[in-house]
């Protein structure tokens, strides 16, 4: 719901959803689709990509190879992409300030460490660069997003994918996984 809320897309804007194959970026590809917007990707494995096509990405770019940045660059032309939803913004920030269009936004979803960025790049596109957490998020924010997702499902633009699941027990592998992780397909479940 951060496309809605903190990026305010508009239909027929472009959104690159770094980490697309993953539960978040599978949910904001479907969402971005219902939405009337552009929807490019990034998968870390060939498994991955097809299901963010599966999912609503128009175009889905393999972010292991080295110039998967240039093949989004020809992808969208000197315009840009009007938002990025990132979800490893200490990889790959300074790359999307690059790709950003003028008043473009990256919505910052993730980060695993320190990244070093020119300001310049924000100031010459007059882009925005926006931290969101769900853990920020007010009680009726909260149940907004709830209400929108539930209706998104029940009308089925939204349907959510099931990665690995583990049971309770092996949580620490789970996690373990998911930090070692070359590419994520869904959302990760643990079972009771």
């Amino acid at each position: 719901m951060y496309l809605l809320s903190s990026a305010q897309v508009k239909a027929g804007e472009s959104v690159l959803v770094h980490g697309a194959s993953g539960g978040v970026g599978l949910a904001t590809c479907q969402i971005a689709r219902a939405y009337g917007l552009k929807v490019l990707g990034t998968a870390g494995t060939e498994e991955g990509q097809k299901v963010v096509l599966q999912n609503g990405a128009h175009e889905v770019f393999n972010h292991g190879e080295v110039n998967y940045i240039d093949k989004i660059q020809k992808s969208v032309g000197e315009k840009g992409i009007d938002v990025i939803i990132e979800m490893l913004a200490n990889v790959n920030l300074r790359n999307d300030l690059n790709l950003l269009s003028r008043g473009g936004r990256v919505i910052v979803v993730g980060s695993r460490g320190p990244i070093e960025i020119i300001p310049r790049a924000t100031m010459v596109k007059e882009s925005r660069i926006i931290g969101v957490s769900l853990y920020s998020s007010t009680k009726e924010e909260f149940q907004q997003y709830a209400a929108a997702l539930q209706a998104g499902m029940q009308v089925g633009w939204l349907s959510p994918v099931i990665g690995s699941q583990y049971p309770l027990e092996k949580v620490v592998q789970a996690h373990e996984d998911i930090i070692h992780s070359s590419g994520a397909k869904g959302k990760m479940i643990l079972l009771l």
